[in-house]
């Protein structure tokens, strides 16, 4: 299936490196090929869902909003409420949360303030890195801004959250809530107290065309695995 596209969201899964020499693809990459081909083929489609995904797509203008104060990137009302940009090539697809004139971002937003990367030098998720690696591939752009953003944890997560921990602590929860369980998790989501500056940690990501080649000599050996699995 020379046509196989690789979304820029999904490079990391396809860019692990095998256990061994003698393999070409990992089994992570097999596994996400796999799914792909029992979803073009069958019509099986996996479903994947979590809160912390629900929360990144509740909160993602609020992040853009954020990123773009702290960062300075003078983007239009348009650019933060608009309609992502898609791309794609004859090798991969993709949607960027900013894509402007002056500045090609993709924003994240942390679970919580114990993952938001405080203190990291470098990016926490080596799976970012591609997909941002492929939106410079798709756009042409000399540089990528990759944004993690804190913000408040939506009101009805928080309830949600607040009850998951009071039954993780007790094996028998009669509904009456514990003041100090309350404050741990409202102190893990809320963070209004905390300055603008300290809730946006950017990481600039510079085209590497090497790597770039790579990400296509992989979507390559995609399709041959493709191939493979069909003369199954």
């Amino acid at each position: 299936m020379s046509e196989l596209k690789i979304r820029c969201s999904s490079l990391g899964k396809i860019m692990t490196n095998p256990r061994t020499k003698k393999e070409t693809l990992s089994k992570t990459c097999k596994t996400y090929v796999q799914d792909i081909f029992k979803e073009n083929e069958f019509g099986i489609v996996r479903e994947f869902w979590s809160r912390f995904i629900d929360k990144g797509n509740d909160c993602e203008v609020k992040s853009i909003e954020l990123a773009n104060l702290v960062l300075e990137w003078g983007l239009p009302f348009e650019a933060i409420h608009g309609k992502q940009h898609e791309f794609e090539n004859d090798f991969l697809t993709g949607h960027t949360d900013v894509c402007t004139k002056t500045v090609l971002a993709d924003v994240k937003t942390s679970w919580d303030g114990t993952t938001f990367p405080f203190f990291e030098d470098e990016i926490p998720n080596k799976d970012y890195y591609f997909q941002c690696m492929g939106y410079l591939a798709l756009t042409g752009y000399d540089k990528c801004d990759l944004a993690y953003c804190l913000i408040n944890t939506p009101e009805e997560m928080v309830l949600d959250e607040i009850r998951r921990e009071h039954w993780k602590q007790n094996s028998v929860w009669d509904g009456d809530e514990n003041p100090e369980i309350v404050a741990m998790v409202r102190s893990r989501h809320e963070f209004d107290h905390l300055p603008n500056e300290l809730r946006v940690k950017n990481f600039v990501i510079e085209r590497d065309d090497e790597v770039i080649k790579s990400i296509y000599e992989r979507v390559e050996q995609c399709r041959e695995y493709y191939k493979q699995l069909k003369t199954k």
